[in-house]
Protein backbone atom coordinates (compact mmCIF):
# COMPACT_ATOMS: atom_id res chain seq x y z
CA UNK A 1 0.00 0.00 0.00
CA UNK A 2 2.84 2.41 0.81
CA UNK A 3 4.56 1.71 -2.52
CA UNK A 4 1.26 2.54 -4.27
CA UNK A 5 0.94 5.80 -2.32
CA UNK A 6 4.49 6.81 -3.31
CA UNK A 7 3.81 5.82 -6.93
CA UNK A 8 0.55 7.83 -6.97
CA UNK A 9 2.24 10.89 -5.49
CA UNK A 10 5.17 10.59 -7.93
CA UNK A 11 2.67 10.31 -10.78
CA UNK A 12 0.89 13.46 -9.58
CA UNK A 13 4.21 15.34 -9.50
CA UNK A 14 5.12 14.11 -12.97
CA UNK A 15 1.70 15.12 -14.32
CA UNK A 16 2.32 18.61 -13.00
CA UNK A 17 5.65 18.78 -14.83
CA UNK A 18 7.74 17.66 -11.88
CA UNK A 19 10.86 16.51 -13.76
CA UNK A 20 12.07 12.95 -14.17
CA UNK A 21 10.83 9.79 -12.45
CA UNK A 22 13.73 9.48 -10.04
CA UNK A 23 13.24 13.04 -8.77
CA UNK A 24 9.46 12.60 -8.55
CA UNK A 25 9.87 9.35 -6.60
CA UNK A 26 12.33 10.95 -4.17
CA UNK A 27 10.06 13.98 -3.60
CA UNK A 28 6.99 11.76 -3.20
CA UNK A 29 8.73 9.61 -0.59
CA UNK A 30 9.90 12.73 1.28
CA UNK A 31 6.39 14.24 1.27
CA UNK A 32 4.96 11.00 2.63
CA UNK A 33 7.74 10.67 5.22
CA UNK A 34 8.97 7.33 3.87
CA UNK A 35 12.67 6.56 3.90
CA UNK A 36 12.75 2.77 3.67
CA UNK A 37 13.79 1.70 0.13
CA UNK A 38 11.34 -1.21 0.39
CA UNK A 39 8.52 1.33 0.01
CA UNK A 40 9.90 2.91 -3.16
CA UNK A 41 8.12 1.92 -6.37
CA UNK A 42 10.03 1.00 -9.50
CA UNK A 43 9.67 2.68 -12.89
CA UNK A 44 6.89 0.35 -14.07
CA UNK A 45 4.80 1.04 -10.95
CA UNK A 46 5.20 4.79 -11.44
CA UNK A 47 4.31 4.53 -15.16
CA UNK A 48 1.15 2.58 -14.28
CA UNK A 49 0.22 5.17 -11.64
CA UNK A 50 0.87 7.97 -14.14
CA UNK A 51 -1.39 6.36 -16.73
CA UNK A 52 -4.10 5.86 -14.08
CA UNK A 53 -3.71 9.52 -13.07
CA UNK A 54 -4.15 10.64 -16.67
CA UNK A 55 -7.18 8.39 -17.20
CA UNK A 56 -8.81 9.91 -14.13
CA UNK A 57 -7.83 13.58 -14.35
CA UNK A 58 -7.02 14.21 -18.03
CA UNK A 59 -8.39 11.45 -20.23
CA UNK A 60 -7.34 13.32 -23.39
CA UNK A 61 -3.72 13.10 -22.27
CA UNK A 62 -3.27 9.49 -23.43
CA UNK A 63 -3.76 10.26 -27.12
CA UNK A 64 -2.30 7.49 -29.33
CA UNK A 65 -2.27 9.88 -32.31
CA UNK A 66 -0.15 12.43 -30.45
CA UNK A 67 2.19 9.72 -29.15
CA UNK A 68 2.60 8.45 -32.71
CA UNK A 69 3.47 11.98 -33.91
CA UNK A 70 6.03 12.31 -31.10
CA UNK A 71 7.57 8.98 -32.09
CA UNK A 72 7.60 10.03 -35.75
CA UNK A 73 9.40 13.24 -34.73
CA UNK A 74 11.86 11.11 -32.75
CA UNK A 75 12.50 8.90 -35.78
CA UNK A 76 13.10 11.91 -38.05
CA UNK A 77 15.51 13.43 -35.53
CA UNK A 78 17.30 10.11 -35.08
CA UNK A 79 17.76 9.92 -38.84
CA UNK A 80 19.12 13.48 -38.79
CA UNK A 81 21.61 12.60 -36.02
CA UNK A 82 22.42 9.11 -37.36
CA UNK A 83 26.19 9.75 -37.16
CA UNK A 84 25.85 9.93 -33.36
CA UNK A 85 24.23 6.47 -32.97
CA UNK A 86 21.04 7.92 -31.43
CA UNK A 87 18.86 6.07 -28.93
CA UNK A 88 15.34 7.10 -27.91
CA UNK A 89 14.70 7.09 -24.16
CA UNK A 90 12.11 8.45 -21.74
CA UNK A 91 8.36 8.95 -21.91
CA UNK A 92 8.03 8.99 -25.71
CA UNK A 93 9.59 5.53 -25.80
CA UNK A 94 7.68 4.05 -22.84
CA UNK A 95 4.35 5.56 -23.93
CA UNK A 96 3.73 7.80 -20.92
CA UNK A 97 4.49 11.07 -22.78
CA UNK A 98 2.17 14.00 -22.44
CA UNK A 99 1.76 16.96 -24.78
CA UNK A 100 4.62 18.90 -23.21
CA UNK A 101 7.09 16.03 -22.86
CA UNK A 102 10.32 16.26 -24.80
CA UNK A 103 11.66 13.62 -27.15
CA UNK A 104 14.76 12.45 -25.27
CA UNK A 105 17.58 11.29 -27.54
CA UNK A 106 20.89 9.92 -26.35
CA UNK A 107 23.61 10.86 -28.86
CA UNK A 108 27.10 9.36 -28.64
CA UNK A 109 30.29 11.27 -29.44
CA UNK A 110 33.97 11.33 -28.46
CA UNK A 111 33.77 15.12 -28.60
CA UNK A 112 30.58 16.43 -26.90
CA UNK A 113 31.04 19.73 -28.75
CA UNK A 114 30.46 17.94 -32.07
CA UNK A 115 26.69 18.09 -31.45
CA UNK A 116 26.92 21.78 -30.53
CA UNK A 117 28.85 22.50 -33.73
CA UNK A 118 26.31 20.63 -35.86
CA UNK A 119 23.45 22.60 -34.30
CA UNK A 120 25.31 25.90 -34.79
CA UNK A 121 26.22 25.05 -38.41
CA UNK A 122 22.55 24.38 -39.17
CA UNK A 123 21.41 27.52 -37.35
CA UNK A 124 19.34 25.55 -34.83
CA UNK A 125 18.76 27.57 -31.64
CA UNK A 126 19.38 25.35 -28.63
CA UNK A 127 19.99 25.86 -24.95
CA UNK A 128 22.70 23.88 -23.19
CA UNK A 129 21.90 22.16 -19.92
CA UNK A 130 23.36 19.24 -17.93
CA UNK A 131 21.68 15.92 -17.16
CA UNK A 132 22.70 13.26 -14.66
CA UNK A 133 23.20 9.71 -15.87
CA UNK A 134 24.24 6.55 -14.06
CA UNK A 135 26.79 4.78 -16.28
CA UNK A 136 26.68 0.99 -16.43
CA UNK A 137 30.14 1.00 -14.86
CA UNK A 138 28.77 2.60 -11.69
CA UNK A 139 28.53 6.02 -10.07
CA UNK A 140 26.81 9.04 -11.56
CA UNK A 141 27.99 11.74 -13.92
CA UNK A 142 26.60 14.83 -15.61
CA UNK A 143 26.50 15.00 -19.40
CA UNK A 144 25.78 17.91 -21.74
CA UNK A 145 22.21 18.19 -22.98
CA UNK A 146 20.88 20.46 -25.71
CA UNK A 147 17.24 21.55 -25.44
CA UNK A 148 15.47 22.74 -28.57
CA UNK A 149 12.08 22.92 -30.23
CA UNK A 150 11.44 21.85 -33.82
CA UNK A 151 7.98 21.83 -35.43
CA UNK A 152 6.39 22.52 -32.03
CA UNK A 153 8.03 19.43 -30.51
CA UNK A 154 10.52 19.78 -27.65
CA UNK A 155 13.72 17.74 -27.85
CA UNK A 156 16.48 16.95 -25.38
CA UNK A 157 19.74 15.79 -26.96
CA UNK A 158 21.89 14.15 -24.29
CA UNK A 159 25.52 13.68 -25.37
CA UNK A 160 27.04 10.48 -23.96
CA UNK A 161 30.39 8.79 -24.61
CA UNK A 162 30.56 6.29 -27.51
CA UNK A 163 30.76 3.32 -25.12
CA UNK A 164 27.22 4.14 -23.89
CA UNK A 165 25.84 3.31 -27.35
CA UNK A 166 26.58 -0.35 -26.65
CA UNK A 167 26.05 -0.33 -22.89
CA UNK A 168 23.04 1.73 -21.78
CA UNK A 169 23.20 3.78 -18.59
CA UNK A 170 21.52 2.27 -15.54
CA UNK A 171 17.90 3.09 -14.83
CA UNK A 172 18.05 5.24 -11.66
CA UNK A 173 14.80 3.64 -10.45
CA UNK A 174 15.48 0.00 -11.13
CA UNK A 175 19.23 -0.45 -11.32
CA UNK A 176 19.02 -2.38 -14.61
CA UNK A 177 19.72 -0.91 -18.02
CA UNK A 178 17.74 2.21 -18.91
CA UNK A 179 15.21 1.30 -21.62
CA UNK A 180 16.29 2.78 -24.96
CA UNK A 181 15.59 2.11 -28.62
CA UNK A 182 17.74 2.40 -31.73
CA UNK A 183 16.53 4.02 -34.95
CA UNK A 184 15.54 0.59 -36.34
CA UNK A 185 13.66 -0.29 -33.13
CA UNK A 186 11.70 2.99 -33.22
CA UNK A 187 10.81 2.33 -36.87
CA UNK A 188 9.49 -1.11 -35.86
CA UNK A 189 7.56 0.47 -32.98
CA UNK A 190 5.84 2.78 -35.47
CA UNK A 191 5.01 -0.14 -37.75
CA UNK A 192 3.11 -1.81 -34.90
CA UNK A 193 -0.29 -0.84 -33.46
CA UNK A 194 -0.59 2.77 -32.22
CA UNK A 195 -0.47 2.20 -28.48
CA UNK A 196 1.93 3.06 -25.64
Amino acid sequence: MRRQRVAAEAARLLAQGGGDMATARRKAAERLGLRDPAFLPDADEIREALQAHHRLFSPGHLDPGRLRRQREAALAAMDHFADFEPRLAGPVLDGSAGPGDAVVLHLHAEDPDAVARLLADRGVPARQQRRRIHPATGGATDVPCWELVADDQAFELWVLPPSAARQAPRDPLGGGALPRASLAAVARLLDGPAKP
